[in-house]
């Protein structure tokens, strides 16, 4: 049985183009669909390792900002991590089988989130577009905004779900901006 391609990308933030973009094909070996994704706690730095569904994203989403905030993050920082993930996990919510898996951990002096689905993944042409969506338009934000407000952006994709990891580095004073997107 050939599993359906997987798309990587990753960004690196507003200051850098595209770094890496690669495309996995390829037999799966289980013959089942893939295996439910499980969120291991193994980090001595996890701050969270949560499942979730639209009953608790306003209150997974406090936990991060607190959790942010005690990690280090203050102001705008705060303010664009706290909204990237909102963004990724009502993303998950709407388009990822309703339901999905954070995680929120430290690592050498940044603050990296994962949320991970089931959904049917995004497509080659949703991940390849870095242009703002239109003002007038109703959906299609989330992931731009959460590319736009975090440091860096790594999305892994495919029939199995997806999986999306934003960063902000720590202890970099609010002045100090990323630059905007061309």
């Amino acid at each position: 049985m050939t599993g359906a391609p997987r798309e990587t990308l990753t960004y690196g933030g507003n200051a850098a183009k595209i770094a890496k973009i690669h495309r996995r094909d390829g037999a799966m070996t289980n013959a089942d669909s893939p295996a439910p994704r499980t969120v291991v706690p193994i980090e001595p730095s996890l701050l969270i390792a949560e499942a979730f569904d639209q009953a608790q994203v306003t209150e997974l989403r406090h936990s991060v900002t607190s959790c942010a905030r005690v990690a280090g993050l203050r102001g705008q920082r705060l303010d664009d991590f706290v909204l990237a993930v909102n963004e990724l996990i009502t993303n998950a919510v709407r388009h990822g089988g309703g339901r999905g898996w954070l995680r929120l951990w430290h690592r050498a002096g940044e603050l990296v989130c994962e949320v991970a689905d089931h959904g049917r993944g995004i497509s080659a042409h949703q991940l390849s577009d870095r242009n703002r969506p239109a003002p007038d338009t109703a959906g299609g934000w989330g992931l731009w905004l959460a590319r736009e407000l975090s440091d860096t952006m790594v999305v892994d994709t495919g029939d199995g779900g997806t999986t999306v990891q934003i960063t902000a580095a720590l202890g970099l004073p609010e002045q100090i901006r990323r630059q905007p997107a061309e």
